[in-house]
C-alpha cells in the first residue's frame, strides 16, 4: 500500500473508532457486553472470510498462529473491558482515558520494532496524561481523589492497557501475514470465546431477539468496529506503528462530540480542558512523528 493510501487508511481507522465506540456503548446498554462483542465478531468473520481464504497458509507457520491465538484470547479480554468502560461510564470521558493505549503501544514499538520517540514527543505524551487525569476525576481536587474518579475510569484503564497489546500484536501480525488476517483469526477466536460463555449462561438463544430487536445498531456496529481495525492493520504494515496509533487517537473527539450531543452528557469544565488537552496533544504528537 502506498504511503499516502496508509495515511489516508489510519483516518479512516480514527474516524471509524469514533463513530464505532458510539455504536458500541448504545449496543452494550441495550443487551450487554458478551452480547455485543459476540455480534462483532461473527459480522467481522463472515465478512472477512471470503477476502483472507488466499492468505490462510500463513497459519501454518507455526509462529504466525501462536501469535494469532494470543491475539484474539487479549482481543477479548480487551473488548469486554472496554465494553464495560463504556456501558458503566460517560462517553465523553471514557473515549479520552482509553488514550493510554498510545503511550504502551509506542513503548512495545520502541522496545520491538526499534522505533525512537524525540524529547518533544516525549513531553507530548505527559501532557496527553495530564489531560487523562483531569478528565478522569469529577473533580480536581485531590482529596479522596479513588472516591473522585468517574464511573468506568478504573475499568478503562485496564482495557487501554490491554489494548496498546493488541494493537502491537495486531502491527506484528500484519507485517508477518496480512492485514485481513491479523483481523480475522483474532475475531475468529475470540467469538468463539464469547459463544462459549453464552452457552454456558444459557443467552445464546437470546441473540437471534437482539438481532429482531435492535437490527441497524447491531450491523452497523459490526461493520464499522471491523472496518476501523482493518483500516488500522493496513496502515501499520507500511508506517511506524507509533505513527499510525498517535494518529488514530484522535478518534475520542469524535466519541466526544457524539457523547456530548447525543447522549446529553455533561462534564466540569476541568474536565473538558483535560479533554481538549488530551485531544490535542495527540494530534500534535502525530503531527510530530
Amino acid at each position: 500500500m502506498p504511503f499516502e493510501l496508509s495515511i489516508l487508511a489510519t483516518f479512516g481507522a480514527m474516524l471509524s473508532w469514533g463513530i464505532g465506540d458510539f455504536l458500541i456503548q448504545r449496543t452494550v446498554r441495550k443487551i450487554g457486553d458478551l452480547e455485543a462483542l459476540t455480534f462483532i465478531g461473527i459480522i467481522g468473520s463472515l465478512a472477512l472470510l471470503p477476502f483472507v481464504l488466499k492468505d490462510l497458509h500463513f497459519l501454518l507457520q507455526t509462529q504466525n498462529l501462536i501469535i494469532l491465538l494470543i491475539l484474539g484470547i487479549i482481543t477479548f479480554l480487551a473488548a469486554i473491558s472496554d465494553f464495560e468502560a463504556l456501558k458503566q461510564g460517560k462517553l465523553s470521558v471514557i473515549e479520552v482515558i482509553l488514550e493510554i493505549e498510545l503511550p504502551i503501544t509506542i513503548a512495545l514499538g520502541f522496545i520491538f520494532f526499534r522505533e525512537t520517540l524525540t524529547l518533544v514527543q516525549a513531553i507530548i505524551i505527559l501532557l496527553i496524561f495530564i489531560g487523562l487525569i483531569l478528565v478522569a476525576t469529577k473533580s480536581y481536587h485531590l482529596k479522596n481523589f479513588l472516591k473522585r474518579l468517574e464511573r468506568g475510569v478504573i475499568i478503562g484503564v485496564v482495557a487501554a492497557v490491554a489494548m496498546g497489546f493488541v494493537n502491537f500484536l495486531t502491527a506484528v501480525s500484519a507485517k508477518n501475514t496480512s492485514p485481513l488476517l491479523a483481523i480475522w483469526m483474532p475475531w475468529v477466536i475470540f467469538t468463539i470465546i464469547c459463544i462459549i460463555f453464552l452457552v454456558k449462561r444459557n443467552d445464546f438463544s437470546n441473540l437471534i431477539n437482539n438481532v429482531k430487536s435492535y437490527p441497524s445498531l447491531i450491523i452497523s456496529m459490526g461493520i464499522i468496529d471491523t472496518l476501523a481495525w482493518v483500516f488500522y492493520a493496513f496502515a501499520v504494515v507500511k508506517n511506524e506503528i507509533s505513527i499510525t496509533t498517535a494518529i488514530t487517537e484522535s478518534y475520542p473527539a469524535i466519541a466526544l462530540f457524539l457523547g456530548l450531543w447525543f447522549n446529553h452528557e455533561k462534564i466540569d469544565w476541568h474536565q473538558y480542558l483535560g479533554a481538549a488537552l488530551a485531544i490535542i496533544a495527540s494530534i500534535i504528537l502525530a503531527l510530530s512523528l
